[in-house]
C-alpha cells in the first residue's frame, strides 16, 4: 500500500485489496471510500469484495466510484458527505490516488482555501494545479 496523507482527516491511495483493509483500520482509518469504478478492476478487487474486508476489519465503506468524463456534482457531494460524516480519519482510492485527490478538493472549495487544497495534493505528490479555474468556480458556486 502506498498511502499518502493529503491532511490529518484525508489520505489517498492507488488500488488495494482486500487483504490491506484490516491494516487499514490498525492505522487508523474508521472509513474506507473506493473512488475506483468496478469495470476498471477484477473481480476479486470489485467494491463489493474490498467492502466486505472492510466491515471485516471494522471500516465504514462507502463506494463513490469517480469517472474523470463523467465527474457529477452528486459525486463530489458524496464524497465530502463521507468526510463530514467519518468517524475519525478517511482513505481513499482508486488506480493512483489522483482522482480520489480531485474529488476531495472539489468537496473541500469554498471552504479551505484553493491554494491550501492544491498545496496539500502537491505535499501527496499529486498535481492538481490544472484544476485551479473548477475549484475556484465551484467554490464561487458554493459562495452564493
Amino acid at each position: 500500500m502506498d498511502i499518502r496523507e493529503i491532511d490529518p482527516t484525508y489520505a489517498v491511495s492507488p488500488q488495494i485489496e482486500p487483504a490491506d483493509c484490516a491494516a487499514i483500520a490498525e492505522a487508523g482509518y474508521k472509513t474506507l471510500i473506493c473512488n475506483r469504478p468496478d469495470v476498471e478492476v477484477s473481480p476479486d478487487l470489485s467494491a463489493a469484495a474490498i467492502a466486505k474486508a472492510a466491515k471485516a476489519a471494522g471500516l465504514t465503506f462507502v463506494d463513490n466510484p469517480v469517472n474523470g468524463a463523467a465527474l457529477t456534482m452528486d459525486v463530489i457531494e458524496s464524497q465530502g458527505n463521507a468526510l463530514s460524516e467519518s468517524a475519525g480519519p478517511v482513505l481513499a482510492y482508486c488506480a493512483s490516488g489522483t482522482r480520489s485527490t480531485v474529488v476531495w478538493a472539489l468537496s473541500q472549495a469554498g471552504t479551505v482555501p484553493t491554494d491550501a487544497l492544491i498545496g496539500a495534493a502537491a505535499h501527496a505528490g499529486y498535481a492538481i494545479e490544472g484544476m485551479r479555474p473548477q475549484i475556484d468556480a465551484l467554490a464561487a458556486q458554493k459562495a452564493d
